[in-house]
């Protein structure tokens, strides 16, 4: 079974896949002239603005959702796996990933918001099986879409976050794995059966905090560290291009654990944070786009970073090299992971290390849970919006609680393996999707750019731009977006959602 996992993995995360998501990256930062970079000021004025409504969440809570999923398992134990396999090298292209990657993710949250919809209960949905639908005409391709998000969130995922908790416990406490997969259980269903705005206010709360708590740490072990951080800098830029003597020969591993570690933390393209987008309340969906480039910026730039600085500060780790040989061996016998990070602060901060990556971690991997579970219900809801299916939501429900006990209890290998396949499948699927389906965002972004450098009202007119299929949006134009009745009488199998064809101008 193990090998039958490992050979889909290298499958699906073969070179293509990897050239697959800089390219991505790199294309739509030139389409978009860099607007990662020109609209920074303007990412920070948004995430401060926006109120929620009924049916939608702030523009804050969208982003601490989206965190919520991008901040986790791989912002800690992710950097130590890039690192043990691909040199310091790997941090550098993490960083690039991220730079590219800020750009896809406005692209693919711009498209989640012109193309969302109201469910039946009133609450915004949308993510890329909706996009695909109704922008691209491809109900098949968004049912696809659906399944394997339905699949990966609910059942591969979660068994990654789920195992870094259990296994980071028993590190620091010698807590058993069943005893951590309890606690876990128990909270989770709190959350996850309190809905979405229950969701967004936990995020709300515990995302920044955890994060600023964490930077924090990872800045006083700099510090005390502070002779080798110059080294260190020099270290990751000399790997990160083969010039070190060590690390020559790790050039292309460096590139891709450096891209695929950088994806599975941020998730841009992967095509799971476009469902928090969707759910946000906005003048303008431009608006969650940027939102969303912005917070790969926290979740690599800040986050990943502050694991990879005080991993490498403090040389906690091991490198294989290619062909197995052990090029660092710092932690003898210790498997890459979050001991790593744990390591790392107990060399500087003695008796408190341990403790508290764990407890970072506990924060940082329950949250990301959670948001695989809201991720998994909106491709439910998509499932369900002609049949009334409301078994499948409570089938979800069990199979994520069972899915995170299975998971605290097995290898860490075994669930790292199956997670990769997870977020490798959904990042093929979606980036072909946006790569296909990029005008209206890209439209988006030039209207709102005009309007704000105008002094125009922000608005959106999706017809006068030439989008088709933004039901929503068109309603709200026309100053009726209280009520979707063609969703509506979908969603209870009256009538047939609309086709919207490929009207777009691809």
């Amino acid at each position: 079974m193990e090998d039958l996992v490992t050979a889909l993995n290298d499958i699906i995360w073969s070179p293509a896949l990897i050239v697959l998501c800089l390219g991505a990256g790199l294309y739509f930062s030139l389409r978009t002239r860099f607007m990662q970079v020109r609209g920074f000021r303007e990412m920070i004025r948004l995430m401060l603005n926006g109120q929620s409504s009924q049916a939608g969440v702030s523009s804050f809570q969208a982003l601490a959702m989206s965190l919520s999923g991008r901040v986790g398992i791989g912002n800690i134990a992710g950097v130590a796996t890039a690192i043990a396999a691909g040199g310091p090298g790997a941090v550098f292209w993490m960083w690039i990933m991220a730079f590219l990657g800020a750009s896809t993710a406005y692209v693919e949250a711009t498209l989640a918001q012109i193309y969302k919809e109201k469910d039946d209960q009133g609450k915004y949905r949308g993510g890329p099986a909706y996009y695909i639908e109704k922008g691209l005409g491809l109900k098949w391709y968004a049912w696809i879409f659906a399944f394997v998000t339905i699949i990966a969130t609910g059942f591969l995922l979660p068994g990654v976050q789920a195992n870094g908790i259990a296994q980071s416990m028993t590190i620091a406490w010698d807590i058993p794995p069943q005893v951590t997969a309890a606690f876990v259980v128990v909270a989770l269903g709190f959350i996850i059966f309190g809905g979405v705005k229950r969701i967004a206010r936990f995020a709300e709360l515990v995302v920044p905090f955890m994060a600023l708590a964490y930077m924090l740490v990872a800045l006083v072990v700099m510090l005390l560290s502070w002779d080798r951080v110059p080294e260190m800098i020099s270290l990751v830029f000399r790997s990160a291009f083969g010039l070190h003597a060590g690390f020559g020969a790790m050039l292309g591993l460096a590139v891709e654990w450096g891209v695929k570690r950088g994806i599975y933390s941020n998730e841009a393209g992967q095509g799971t944070s476009p469902h928090a987008a969707a759910a946000a309340e906005v003048e303008h969906p431009a608006q969650q786009g940027y939102v969303q480039a912005f917070s790969v910026y926290v979740d690599t730039l800040l986050v990943c970073s502050a694991t990879a600085f005080m991993i490498l500060s403090t040389g906690m780790y091991n490198v294989a090299g290619p062909d197995g040989t052990m090029l660092v061996n710092a932690l003898p016998g210790v498997e890459a992971g979050a001991t790593f990070a744990q390591s790392a602060v107990e060399s500087v901060l003695p008796g408190y290390g341990a403790g508290f990556v764990a407890l970072a971690l506990l924060f940082f991997a329950f949250t990301t849970i959670v948001a695989y579970y809201y991720m998994a219900e909106t491709n439910i809801a998509y499932i369900n919006r002609k049949v009334h299916r409301p078994w499948l939501t409570y089938a979800l429900r069990l199979a994520i609680l069972a899915a995170v006990t299975f998971g605290a209890v097995r290898t860490a290998g075994a669930a790292w393996a199956l997670g990769d396949i997870g977020v490798g499948l959904m990042a093929w699927l979606n980036i072909i999707a946006i790569l296909i389906l990029q005008r209206p965002a890209l439209r988006a972004l030039k209207d709102y750019e005009t309007r704000r450098k105008s002094g125009r009202e922000v608005g959106f007119d999706p017809l006068a731009l030439g989008i088709r299929g933004a039901g929503f949006w068109e309603r709200r134009h026309a100053g009726d977006d209280d009520l979707d009745p063609v969703v509506d009488a979908a969603a209870h199998g009256r009538i047939d959602p609309p086709d919207p064809g490929s009207p777009n101008g691809r």
